[in-house]
């Protein structure tokens, strides 16, 4: 596997899940995430009015991720740049991610998304392996979503068996003007919707430790650069 560049971005690592049980949710913003990989890019009110939509709502914390496109078929930055969380994933379990999310149409409506050591696919933007492909649901307004699994023959929602240890959260272009606020991870599969990173959880994800990420073929964009422009 060729890897031409590498990283140094923040890790979060996620609070202790408390003895009595309770339930583990870590909530991360998208715009501070470990690693923003170009064409993808943090957007604020207003851009999306720019590419000829319907406009945003206020996300959270004031800002998203995207790869900025109008949405229509076939943009020349479909299937190119990502968005990677590393978190520190307290136990072996089960968990399961939601999005907080804009989909404008049927031509800005989906990601591919993979987490490692669960998954096996590096790119799937490469591979166009529809078992990692998110069918996003539309809304012009921000909402939560659980990531699924859009297959050709129906979509399901996805759950990963995931060691305690580090995992790396990467969510792909695969559609522009497909808009990401924040993800959500929980060991609960009964949870209804995610909740929003609080500013205690946008401080530890700020204050985490240096960890690598090394992107499949493509030089990377991480947000200390980002907040140093």
């Amino acid at each position: 596997m060729d890897r031409i560049a590498k990283a140094f971005v923040w890790a979060v690592v996620a609070a202790g899940v408390a003895s009595n049980g309770a339930a583990f949710e870590l909530a991360l913003e998208a715009e501070l995430a470990n690693e923003i990989a170009a064409p993808m890019v943090i957007g604020v009110p207003g851009d999306g009015a720019d590419q000829g939509g319907p406009g945003v709502n206020e996300p959270s914390n004031g800002a998203w991720v995207w790869a900025p496109g109008p949405p229509v078929l076939g943009d020349a930055i479909d299937h190119k740049g990502h968005v990677s969380f590393v978190v520190e994933i307290p136990k072996d379990d089960t968990y399961y991610i939601w999005g907080s999310v804009i989909a404008w149409d049927g031509n800005s409506d989906s990601y591919w998304v993979t987490v490692t050591p669960a998954d096996d696919d590096p790119n799937p933007q490469a591979s166009q392996d529809t078992f990692y492909r998110w069918g996003v649901q539309q809304g012009p307004a921000w909402h939560w979503d659980r990531v699924n699994q859009w297959l050709n023959a129906g979509t399901f929602d996805r759950e990963w068996e995931l060691p305690a240890g580090e995992a790396v959260v990467t969510v792909w272009t695969r559609e522009a003007a497909t808009m990401l606020d924040a993800i959500w991870i929980t060991d609960s599969e009964g949870a209804g919707q995610g909740e929003l990173p609080t500013d205690a959880d946008r401080e530890a994800q700020l204050k985490g430790g240096p960890k690598p990420v090394e992107p499949e073929g493509k030089v990377a964009t991480t947000w200390a650069g980002l907040k140093a422009r």
